[in-house]
């Protein structure tokens, strides 16, 4: 009997051992759960979402073609650079093209980097502010930085020395911030005269780029002239605008999808021009 009353005794006594072990681990294994929570992918059965899908897609963007420079675009007269707002192309691509620099988004680099878009982003020295540092991290993840005057003044009608200065003074301010001298030109609102275009050609750059397409406030796509919508070629305007009923993100999405809906995929402006 005493044996037995030990038996039960010592039981009894490892079982609470194991309750009390069991006890002290659980709140380390409920940690552990939850932060595997908090890594766990989104989505369906915990599968990762894919990146077209985070940003609204229905499909993954088609890779653009291998582009083919063109022969250099018409000029608008001797020694002066083409004017463009189209790419006459036969390749399926659209070319998005931002402007200014007023809004700056870290969401939106991450929407660049996971969708690999190839954008164009047109620079203004008053506007960007102090931002630079968030335009280099686009240039990081495939962004091209371009000129859009230092104080976004409208230049027609402007003398030269004031049109050169205003691009001139950028194109040195964006080689020294990163690097390159940017080759694309795109005028405030979209406006230029002759002397736009010598001063241009006089600060080294190659082509003034306008747009045939242009992404409202709502989202909604206006057109310049031509077809109600996107056809190869096309370069869209997506201007920065931080009082804009929809982010520069969710405008960008916008035009992806009339993209899709299209047949077209986004190509390198600077691959074709």
């Amino acid at each position: 009997m005493k044996t037995r009353g030990r038996g039960l005794l010592a039981g009894v006594l490892a079982a609470a051992l194991l309750a009390g072990c069991a006890q002290s681990v659980d709140p380390i294994e409920r940690l552990g759960r939850k932060a595997a929570q908090r890594v766990r992918p989104h989505g369906p059965a915990g599968a990762a979402q894919p990146p077209y899908r985070r940003w609204g897609l229905t499909a993954p963007l088609a890779p653009a073609p291998r582009a083919v420079r063109l022969p250099a675009a018409r000029s608008a007269g001797p020694g002066l650079p083409p004017v463009l707002s189209h790419v006459p192309t036969r390749d399926k691509v659209v070319f998005l093209t931002y402007d200014d620099g007023a809004e700056q988004d870290p969401r939106f680099v991450d929407m660049v980097r996971e969708l690999r878009l190839p954008v164009s982003m047109f620079l203004t020295d008053s506007v960007v502010g102090p931002g630079y540092g968030h335009f280099a991290r686009l240039q990081s993840v495939g962004a091209s930085i371009q000129n859009h005057t230092l104080d976004h003044a409208a230049l027609r009608g402007l003398p030269y020395l004031g049109q050169r200065a205003e691009i001139c003074g950028q194109q040195d301010k964006l080689r020294a911030r990163f690097g390159l001298r940017p080759r694309l030109f795109r005028p405030p609102y979209g406006t230029y005269d002759t002397t736009t275009l010598r001063a241009a050609g006089d600060c080294g750059v190659s082509a003034v780029v306008l747009w045939r397409a242009a992404a409202a406030d709502d989202g909604a796509l206006t057109y310049d002239g031509g077809a109600r919508r996107l056809r190869p070629g096309d370069i869209v305007s997506i201007p920065s605008d931080e009082t804009a009923g929809l982010t520069l993100r969710e405008r960008t999405v916008g035009v992806l999808r009339e993209a899709e809906k299209a047949g077209l995929t986004v190509g390198r402006l600077e691959d074709y021009v």
